[in-house]
């Protein structure tokens, strides 16, 4: 009978550990959450396959994403809920800058750690901050984009259609700030146009169709990221005038849809890698969870890379992330 009990307190407490997250090993279990602004565009299709296959190496992780669906009520909620479960450790990749601040504070005064992913928010409530520089970027899509023309007409001049992100999103504002900077420079440099297609390819496709009517010479079309160049592109082939012009691109993805390949392809006459940011990411919430006493650094800048056709396929096998979904 004295037997028979001990067997039993000791399924209890066995039970009970496994209930509190500890394992045989006595490793405490971390639940980290990722909130995503959302899972339509590649780019952030890839962030979620590379941080599932990261964390996968981390007996120790439990990892939950939601998709926020470009919708900012639905992110915050989401961010909320989080909130009350918990965790180790709390990533968010914003959908908009101001939208986010609020919820992202209330987590830090839950004492729960924040990494802010790649978009910033109005005020630093975040324990880091990993991100590249998206003026930096555009400067750098700026002087390519001024180089091409001046290759085109001997002279840097030409019209341009500046195809916007998510009208307030940091990538949006900077990577149009620091092509604008370049392109200031040169008065014969015109942008023509700058619709709004909120990063997605479909759109991009509408607007450009709508801009090539009203407009009968394009030289260049910048995207403030690949899918926006590509349907662009799209739009432009459709009505025969693709050879016209040039299509540049941001995020610089590798596998077959990303925009690495659309340089290889000819599609794309070049784009600039903006880093996924996952792999710091999860280098720094290793530290987070396991390390006690570890404090990040505020800021992670990393840096971008520009993809020509005469990098692209070195570019491609570095870039590219199994989908592990």
């Amino acid at each position: 009978m004295k037997r028979h009990l001990m067997v039993l307190i000791g399924l209890a407490a066995a039970l009970l550990s496994a209930a509190c997250g500890g394992g045989s090993s006595g490793k405490k279990q971390f639940l980290v959450v990722f909130s995503q602004a959302n899972n339509a565009e590649p780019y952030r299709a890839m962030q979620n396959s590379l941080m599932q296959k990261l964390f996968a190496q981390d007996p120790g992780v439990k990892l939950v994403i939601s998709d926020a669906q470009q919708d900012n009520s639905k992110q915050v909620a989401q961010v909320e809920t989080f909130i009350r479960q918990k965790p180790g450790l709390l990533i968010v990749a914003p959908n908009e800058r101001a939208a986010l601040t609020a919820v992202m504070g209330q987590a830090m005064e839950a004492k729960i750690p924040v990494i802010c992913l790649e978009r910033d928010i109005l005020q630093p409530n975040y324990t880091t901050y990993i991100h590249s520089d998206n003026v930096a970027i555009g400067r750098l899509a700026g002087q390519f984009i001024v180089d091409r023309l001046t290759k085109k007409y001997g002279k840097a001049k030409g019209k341009i259609v500046a195809m916007r992100g998510l009208l307030g999103v940091e990538g949006e504002i900077n990577r149009d700030r620091g092509a604008r900077e370049i392109f200031a420079k040169y008065p014969d440099i015109q942008i023509v146009a700058d619709p709004v297609a909120d990063w997605i390819q479909a759109k991009a496709k509408d607007r450009m169709t709508e801009v090539l009517r009203a407009q009968p010479q394009i030289d260049v079309v910048y995207g403030h990221n690949d899918p926006m160049a590509i349907g662009a592109y799209l739009a432009a082939k459709e009505l025969n005038r693709e050879k016209e012009m040039i299509f540049v691109g941001v995020d610089g993805l590798g596998g077959p849809a990303g925009g690495i390949k659309k340089v290889m392809d000819g599609i794309l006459a070049a784009t600039f890698v903006y880093p996924l940011c996952v792999d710091k990411a999860v280098e720094i919430a290793d530290k987070i969870l396991h390390t006690p006493g570890f404090q990040p650094e505020k800021d992670y800048t990393l840096e971008s890379l520009m993809v020509t056709p005469e990098n692209a396929a070195q570019m491609y096998e570095k870039f590219t992330v199994p989908d592990v979904r």
